[in-house]
């Protein structure tokens, strides 16, 4: 089986670097699977949970990343994150509160309430997505 090197760099750390068959993430023009020998490509990632393919088999790592940049060689993925973190180092009660603290800060903006006048609703959504792919690399079950 053919491989393609995944190096994912965030902010203070490599967060992961391996040989991969195949890569699946979430650019912001939509969802991408990197191959082996792929066509080169630069594209900007929203925060989600990339899903990860070592091999042929249908097992998929997951890891959690905030949103960045994504460079494809046909040797080579480099994900460069504003954040990463792979599901092992994630806090779950962590990433929960802080999925609530933001949908209260989204319902409070929508709803117009007099102490919603200094939330920023594009910070507030972005740190839901943040929450979000985080509880989707440790395979948490999120309520609608």
């Amino acid at each position: 089986m053919s491989t393609i090197k995944l190096e994912v760099v965030s902010p203070d750390k490599v967060v992961y670097t391996e040989d991969i068959g195949m890569l699946i993430v979430r650019s912001t023009g939509g969802e991408l699977g990197i191959l082996p020998h792929h066509a080169p490509l630069v594209t900007g990632l929203v925060p989600h949970a990339m899903r990860v393919r070592v091999s042929q088999d249908r097992d998929e790592q997951l890891i959690a990343v905030a949103g960045g940049f994504m460079e494809v060689t046909p040797e080579k993925i480099t994900v460069l994150a504003t954040a990463s973190e792979m599901p092992i180092d994630i806090d779950i009660n962590r990433a929960k509160e802080a999925m609530a603290r933001a949908k209260e800060r989204i319902a409070r903006f929508h709803q117009g309430q007099p102490e919603s006048d200094g939330i920023d609703i594009e910070r507030a959504q972005l740190a839901l997505r943040r929450a979000i792919a985080r509880l989707r690399a440790v395979g948490t079950e999120l309520e609608a």
